[in-house]
């Protein structure tokens, strides 16, 4: 289950952040990311030693990361020299049966959905027009992959996180997606847990940085 999950995750991450279609490596997928501090990212569907030490051995490009479902403490002895376990970035893959709920949103805001190149997303702004909250998502087929969750400090504790993934998961029940699957951090994994979302495995996060 864990690698199909995976494999879902990086093709909506994928269409979420607008990069190419990953390309398939011996080990999993790579994705051109093209952002400072991270180049590209490989990703791989399971996690045994062996695949990992091909996978690290295939970089020569500082700035590569590898992320994989294997706990951090898990990944670190099977990373060659010039690589790093970043457990900050390192988060948790998660899935849920979706269902729509038609949320309410909380009095004094404005919601707003967008439809573009395949992703959607939905905007909640304050009474003075500022962002308060987001979110995002791509469908492929039967799943959804969700991403960019966030709520501005100022408005959290008010429902707006909770109101911007049931949107998402009625807008992807409607388009006929029946799962959904995410990469959360851990302050995310908090909020998802309470909407019926569980984790199935962690993601850790490994950078080349020799």
């Amino acid at each position: 289950m864990i690698p199909d999950l995976v494999t879902t995750w990086v093709s909506g991450w994928a269409v979420s952040r607008e990069r190419p279609r990953p390309a398939r490596m011996p080990w999993g997928f790579y994705i051109d990311v093209d952002q400072p501090g991270q180049v590209g990212r490989h990703v791989l569907p399971e996690a045994p030693g062996s695949l990992i030490r091909e996978a690290a051995a295939s970089v020569a490009v500082p700035d590569t990361w590898l992320k994989a479902p294997v706990a951090p403490d898990e990944v670190a002895p099977w990373l060659p020299a010039g690589w790093i376990v970043d457990e900050e970035e390192t988060g948790h893959l998660m899935a849920t049966d979706l269902q729509a709920t038609h949320p309410r949103l909380p009095e004094g805001y404005t919601a707003t959905v967008e439809v573009r190149n395949g992703v959607t997303y939905v905007r909640v702004h304050d009474g003075a027009g500022e962002r308060a909250a987001g979110g995002q998502m791509a469908v492929l087929g039967d799943a959804t992959v969700v991403d960019r969750v966030v709520t501005e400090e100022a408005h959290r504790r008010r429902g707006l996180g909770g109101y911007v993934m049931r949107t998402l998961a009625d807008l992807a029940v409607a388009e006929g997606a029946q799962l959904g699957v995410l990469g959360a951090t851990d302050e995310g994994r908090a909020l998802y847990e309470t909407l019926g979302w569980k984790t199935h495995a962690p993601l850790a996060a490994c950078m080349y940085r020799p």
